[in-house]
């Protein structure tokens, strides 16, 4: 380890599931304050600055102005859901090669409170006038919201691997059993794989449950050297491995249905670190639907190819199973407004403080954020340690 070994040194989270009194840019500035309050960083201290804007309101050229940073290093690079692990990366590299020496990185969003509106600029390419740009205009005429592209892969990976809706509910039902545990969650109450299966369809084979809840809410981290660590509030959490790979961005040119850019970047990112699938003490996955957990298990290495559905089983994903997963209640049961990367970054930095409370892992070492962007287009693998490599 150098002097310039990048740590996370400060997070934050903002109000959620629901504030109507805070717009997207009132996340961003409540995580923030709290971000600084955390660490003990002066927001005058802050030379690199990365974020993506919600509704075009909160890019980072934006947001720079009404923070008032004076950035040495800018980035508002946006992939979709995976981009906070993306930023790791990129803010990893940028403090190693001396380009700046503090980086916040930050995500605001209203997206439930302002459901009802004008949502201006939408995700995935929409122009706001109802007209789909670039390739994604050549799905939509076949009736393929975000929804369905997910449902693709879950009946995909059915009739090549033989796996159950059972198998998809176990997940929910896991990850909801965590929320339980979070006071914040927007769902609490336990679920069962019945309960799963007797939600309304929504794209077959994916049930209600089966799909992510919409929240506002906000979050932020701040990166540093490890040498500027020292002289913080908290002790810090080592970048070890950090990697991102994209195969296609709409759902008709991904190369195959059952397999993301993670069996790329997770191979990489574990081989960064110096440290394996079975080193992991808590996983922080991405869940815009539960057939997103099953492939980033199979994709990073946690079970082969096809076994995704044979692994899940009850228990298993729950704070004291043997693969701790989104101990938060994830995207399924707790926050979701829109990009969900960052609350990944966020409960895995939390865990290997151990101030996770309920939902603390026990003697957590190793944490793993791995996220998704897009149509299960770009991935962003990362692991941080409770201690340097």
């Amino acid at each position: 380890m150098g002097s310039r070994t990048a740590v996370i040194a400060g997070i934050g989270l903002s109000d959620f599931p629901k504030t109507p009194h805070l717009d997207s840019i009132g996340h961003h500035g409540l995580a923030i304050r709290r971000a600084l309050d955390d660490s003990g960083i002066a927001k005058q201290d802050i030379d690199g600055l990365m974020c993506v804007g919600t509704y075009g309101l909160d890019d980072a050229a934006t947001m720079a102005e009404i923070l008032g940073i004076d950035h040495r290093y800018i980035d508002g690079t946006d992939t979709g859901g995976a981009v906070f692990e993306y930023y790791v990366q990129h803010a990893a590299a940028a403090i190693e090669h001396g380009e700046c020496d503090t980086v916040l990185i930050t995500y605001g969003s209203d997206f439930l409170s302002r459901m009802g509106r004008t949502l201006g600029t939408q995700l995935f390419g929409n122009s706001g006038d109802g007209r789909q740009r670039g390739a994604l205009q050549f799905d939509m005429p076949y009736g393929s919201p975000l929804v369905s592209n997910y449902a693709l892969s879950a009946m995909r990976h059915m009739h090549e691997f033989g796996t159950t809706s059972e198998a998809l509910a176990q997940i929910a039902v896991d990850i909801r059993q965590n929320a339980s545990l979070n006071p914040d969650a927007m769902y609490q109450t336990p679920i069962t794989v019945d309960d799963v299966l007797a939600s309304r369809m929504i794209s077959d084979p994916l049930h209600l449950l089966d799909c992510c809840i919409i929240t506002d809410g906000g979050g932020a981290v701040l990166m540093t050297t490890e040498e500027r660590a020292k002289d913080l509030r908290q002790a810090p959490v080592y970048v070890l491995g950090a990697a991102a790979a994209q195969t296609h961005w709409s759902m008709s040119q991904m190369p195959s249905l059952t397999t993301t850019a993670a069996a790329i970047t997770g191979p990489l990112a574990f081989a960064k670190a110096g440290v394996s699938p079975a080193d992991v003490d808590t996983l922080q996955l991405y869940d815009s639907f539960t057939i997103t957990v099953l492939l980033l298990l199979e994709d990073l290495g946690f079970c082969k190819k096809g076994e995704g559905g044979d692994l899940i089983k009850s228990g298993l994903l729950t704070t004291t199973g043997e693969l701790p997963t989104n101990t938060d209640g994830g995207g399924l049961s707790s926050c979701h407004p829109g990009r969900r990367g960052i609350f990944l970054l966020i409960e895995a930095v939390r865990q290997l403080r151990g101030h996770a409370g309920a939902a603390q892992v026990p003697d957590c070492k190793i944490a793993v954020a791995s996220g998704s962007g897009g149509n299960l287009s770009c991935m962003g693998t990362v692991v941080l340690g409770k201690e340097g490599s």
